[in-house]
């Protein structure tokens, strides 16, 4: 089997952090989003991977290397304009060959683990076989109708009036069968090749398609809301690990991971929480389910369930709950004093916080 990971799309849901960089890479517990998604592929034995890039795509190649650190080679293919899903499977063709392979949006995170659906696939070797779960608006995605054996029986992109509370949530198997159907649909009234008309022509020919329920933890990180209950999510199974410097004067309590170059001092940190490698912590107290990334310096500061990414610096604000700071950034204050900020703020902007 190989894998097939989607890694263009402009990621409006996500600026101002997509305006200056790829969605895909955005950090989840100090680690993009597209890094996790390689080692959940990997657990499955998957080595060969594609990844399907626009224009950000030497970016993109840039962070991931040719794949080896993860245990797989990487082949990054260029899709020149944004024409949908199916149109990704046909611009992969040369690479996908006539093998099965897994698709996988690589913006969504399932930090629990594909390795059943990859084997209940395996063993039976249907067509397709689509990976759903019940959401309260099914509106805004795919939606499946499924059979009593769990057949799907029609599927419909985005319904005004869905019939069915089961969404695809972006995770795909296929055989070679899915190139004929790739080839066979026209585009939708967006423009688009869209993998729901393809799995929907196997589906109309008598194919064999299933359908597989996901019961674990699945985020899309579209949105800044979703890239912070992620972090949350994850955070929560990380393990104690000291390799940088904390001083006497410090507290560490709960899971907190200190990486190698990072400083501690006169601080409090209450885990879960990450300090990124080459960071300062000074005077300033950290709360749970927070990640600050690599040389991050924050001084005189209070924050919590939050992220701020390489090279952010905070200093004389106290309170910051829920907020993401981008790269470079920086947030200050006029004076010291209490209250709960909220920020979010792009990379390598300025914010002033008034006490």
């Amino acid at each position: 089997m190989k894998a097939l990971v989607l890694s263009g799309g402009a990621g409006t849901r996500l600026r101002p952090f997509s305006y200056s960089m790829p969605k895909q890479l955005m950090p989840i517990a100090n680690k993009p989003v597209l890094e996790h998604v390689l080692e959940t592929i990997r657990e499955l034995g998957v080595t060969e991977v594609g990844v399907i890039v626009g224009d950000r795509g030497p970016h993109i190649a840039a962070v991931l290397g040719d794949g080896s650190r993860f245990g797989v080679r990487l082949t990054f293919i260029e899709q020149k304009e944004p024409l949908g899903l199916a149109h990704t499977v046909s611009v992969a063709r040369p690479f996908l060959g006539d093998d099965d392979f897994v698709m996988y949006l690589g913006d969504n995170m399932l930090p629990d683990g594909i390795t059943e659906l990859a084997e209940e696939f395996a063993e039976h070797r249907p067509a397709a076989q689509v990976v759903v779960r019940k959401v309260a608006d099914p509106r805004a995605f795919g939606v499946a109708e499924l059979g009593p054996d769990g057949e799907v029986v029609r599927l419909v992109e985005k319904p005004a009036e869905p019939r069915s509370d089961l969404a695809l949530i972006g995770v795909y198997f296929f055989t070679s069968a899915i190139h004929e159907a790739v080839d066979a649909i026209e585009p939708s009234h967006r423009g688009e090749l869209e993998i729901t008309d393809a799995v929907q022509w196997l589906v109309t020919a008598g194919a064999d398609v299933r359908a597989r329920e996901y019961h674990g933890y699945w985020k899309d990180t579209g949105r800044v809301e979703d890239v912070l209950e992620c972090n949350r999510k994850v955070l929560e199974g990380i393990e104690h690990s000291v390799a940088g410097e904390v001083d006497d004067a410090s507290e560490l309590t709960g899971p907190v991971i200190v990486e190698a170059g990072a400083r501690v001092v006169r601080s409090r940190i209450e885990g879960p929480a990450i300090i990124g490698a080459g960071t300062l912590v000074e005077d300033s107290r950290v709360g749970p389910y927070t990640a600050l990334g690599r040389d991050c310096v924050l001084r005189h500061t209070r924050i919590d369930h939050s992220i701020t990414l390489e090279g952010a610096m905070v200093t004389h604000v106290r309170g910051l709950h829920g907020s993401l700071i981008g790269r470079s950034a920086t947030v200050d204050a006029t004076e010291v004093g209490a209250g709960r900020h909220r920020i979010v703020v792009g990379c390598h902007a300025h914010v002033e916080v008034t006490a």
